[in-house]
């Protein structure tokens, strides 16, 4: 299990193993931006400022947005602990 901590807001959350990260922030009635959950719509889409990501699949970003630290938290399953930007 790893913790989320969410910018501005500075809310901090877990997210269990298997679970992803917008999952695991809705299960605990965070208020997250979503609508696809899928990675289509990008409704989810934030910047990891600190910590590691992984995905099943790949995600519908670029090389430079990934560099840039975009993840779909929708996709995305937290490695370490995780500090996320939501604009």
């Amino acid at each position: 299990m790893h913790q989320v901590r969410l910018l501005p807001e500075d809310i901090v959350f877990t997210v269990p193993r298997e679970t992803t990260i917008l999952q695991a922030a809705l299960e605990q009635n965070i208020a997250f931006p979503n609508r696809c959950q899928v990675g289509a719509c990008g409704m989810c889409l934030c910047k990891k400022l600190e910590g590691e990501v992984s995905y099943h699949l790949e995600p519908m970003l670029t090389e430079k947005e990934q560099q840039e630290g975009w993840i779909f938290t929708c996709q995305a399953y937290a490695n370490s602990n995780i500090v996320l930007l939501l604009d």
